[in-house]
Parts: structure tokens; sequence; C-alpha cells
């Protein structure tokens, strides 16, 4: 049987992977560059594979090394929750909680949570970091982060996810466009061609894409948007339409323009709002908590009626 490894030396290991440089992956360990060298041949050494492959110029991780680095950072992660379990006994709600949000649902849930939580929990902080999905998860996986809030459907397998509520979509046009036209709003395959998107990355792009025919939509590899204010601008100026998550519409995105948004017919797509955390989280109790807080500060909130119109003055 292989010897096991010492948390020292997976932390080399994944430091290197990160750095694919010696120097700067031992200054990041706080060690000399023939600690973390002799370090890293403990362990394959010990393990019985190659991890790393190295000349003069380049660093590269072997395949095995990229499979056993994955397993690295979880144990890591862990053995980092158990330290955090042992220090945090007996205090809970206390201390500092570390959470990551996607860009597409921060500046609308956050304001009218976190004051709830400071009101409720005065002794515990939250450290914000905003995020695309899969920077988060990842953040999340190598324990720089406790929790990260973020909308399903995603791959999040192995971690602790509690959904939260429904976010349907709502359909944001020009005010003339034909698209708002009737009683109740649909999505046929001749609108979903007019349809912009958010660039490669973005969850909410997955999300419209889902919500239609991909091949429906003509611009799936055209014109993409930054941000969710590029792509309002972008359908003011005439170039197509949207569809923008109902927390967005509530939380006032729309105001300052003439654009006009209104709800899907139903079944309406939507998304699933989630917290999500490591399974090995010590922060059991402060995650029951933010969950709860989101949760009666949207299930509570009241929906417009679907048949309204929700348009804002230009400032």
């Amino acid at each position: 049987m292989a010897a096991l490894p010492s948390l020292r030396q997976l932390r080399y290991f994944v430091a290197i992977a990160h750095e694919l440089n010696f120097t700067r992956a031992a200054e990041a360990c706080f060690v000399g560059q023939s600690t973390l060298s002799a370090g890293l041949k403990e362990l394959e050494d010990g393990l019985g594979v190659r991890l790393v492959e190295r000349d003069r110029q380049n660093v590269a991780i072997t395949p095995v090394g990229l499979e056993i680095l994955g397993r690295a950072k979880a144990i890591l992660a862990a053995s980092e929750d158990l330290v955090e379990y042992a220090v945090d006994a007996g205090k809970p709600m206390s201390g500092t909680v570390r959470l990551g949000v996607i860009p597409t649902i921060a500046p609308f849930l956050l304001p009218n949570v976190l004051p709830d939580i400071r009101e409720r929990f005065p002794n515990l902080k939250i450290a914000l970091r905003e995020d695309l999905t899969g920077n988060l998860l990842a953040r999340l996986a190598e324990h720089q982060l406790d929790f990260i809030l973020i909308a399903l459907p995603y791959e999040t397998s192995g971690l602790l996810v509690k959904e939260l509520f429904n976010d349907e979509f709502w359909l944001v046009a020009r005010e003339d466009d034909p698209a708002l036209k009737g009683k109740e709003i649909h999505l046929p395959a001749k609108m979903a061609d007019r349809l912009l998107l958010l660039e490669e990355g973005h969850c909410l792009r997955e999300h419209t894409l889902q919500s239609c025919k991909r091949s429906d939509i003509k611009n799936a590899d055209g014109m993409e948007a930054t941000s969710l204010l590029t792509l309002l601008q972008m359908v003011e100026s005439g170039m197509g339409i949207a569809l923008l998550p109902e927390m967005a519409v509530k939380g006032g995105l729309l105001n300052g323009s003439s654009l006009v948004a209104r709800p899907l017919a139903p079944p309406a797509p939507k998304r699933i709002i989630a917290l999500v955390a490591r399974a090995s989280t010590t922060h059991l109790e402060e995650f029951q908590a933010l969950a709860e807080s989101i949760e009666g500060r949207f299930k509570s909130a009241p929906r417009i009626s679907r048949g309204a119109r929700k348009s804002f003055p230009r400032a």
C-alpha cells in the first residue's frame, strides 16, 4: 500500500499546479524551493506515480496528476473545515463567513437580505465576492469561500444544496416591440431568433438558451453583452429583445430606461436560486440562517400579476 501523503505535501503540489512555477509556488508556501521540490518528490515516491513534468523552461501536470489534484484540493478543504469546526465549536453565528454571489443575483438580493442578517446576528460578518458560477464553485472547492449563491440548473454534485425559490424570466423589449402585443406573452421561434444573450460564462446565458431551442436563437454565437446593463442598452437601441430574471425587474434594473418588462405565459421558464456549501462545511447553522433569511424575504414578496405591464420612466 502506498504511503499516506501529508497535508504539507498536498499543499506543495496544489501550489505547483496553480503557479506552474517552482519559485513562485515555494514563495506561496513560504518555504525554500529545495524544500518544495523535496516535498513533491516524497509525495510522488509515496504514491508511486509521476505528478509533475518539468524542464528548464516549463512545468506541466501529468494526466494522473490532474486527477489527483482535484482530490488533493478536496482533502485540504476538508482538513481546514475540521480545524474551523474545532475553533468555532460552541461559538455559532459569530466570526466571518465568506459568501460568493453571481452578478445576476447580488445587486437584487443582497440589499434585502444582509440588513436582516446583521440585525439578527450582530457578531456574524459576511465577506462578499461577486463572480461567475464556475469560478465561485472552484473557490468553494478550494476553501476560499464558505457558501455561494447561484442559479440552477448547474452541476452541483457532491455539494450541500438548498433550493430557496424560483425566479421566473420576463420578456424585456421596447414599448412598441411586437413581442409585447397580446394579453399573454409567448416566445415562439420567430421571436426567439431576436433574443440577445450575455457572453459565455454567465449562467443566465445558458438559462436563456434552455428556455428556447438553441437552434432558434440565431445570435447564440453573435453579438453578446458583458453585463445586464449592457444587455439592456442593446435592447433599448433596437438590437433585439431579452429575458431578464424577475428579481432583476422587481429590483429596479429597468429604472431610467424606456423599456417594458412582461412575464411570460405559463409554464414560464425559470431559474432556481440556491445556496450551496461544501458537504463538509462546519457552518451549518450559518448556512441555515442565511437560507431562512433569503426564503423569508423572497417567498413572502408580492408577485406582479402576469397580465401587468411594468415599465419605468426615463430619469
